[in-house]
């Protein structure tokens, strides 16, 4: 469980750098006025953030199925 999870994480984590670069090359265009390229840039990083966004749900489930038991006494 501990190695699927962490790999989610892992991917997670990459997703996020990449929707980083293309928020930064979306700010690049938009200052040299090539809106199209912008928004192709813009809208790239979107589907990196909702990668990202899945991969830490399965990460987060995997932790709730392992250890969610503990807590529902509580």
């Amino acid at each position: 469980m501990s190695k699927e999870a962490a790999n989610h994480h892992i991917k997670a984590a990459e997703h996020h750098e990449q929707a980083a670069k293309h928020h930064r090359e979306a700010a690049r265009h938009h200052e040299a006025g090539d809106h199209e390229a912008a928004a192709h840039h813009a809208h790239t990083a979107q589907g990196h953030s909702e990668h990202a966004t899945d991969h830490a749900a399965e990460a987060a489930k995997l932790h709730v199925e392992h250890h969610g038991h503990k807590a529902a006494g509580a």
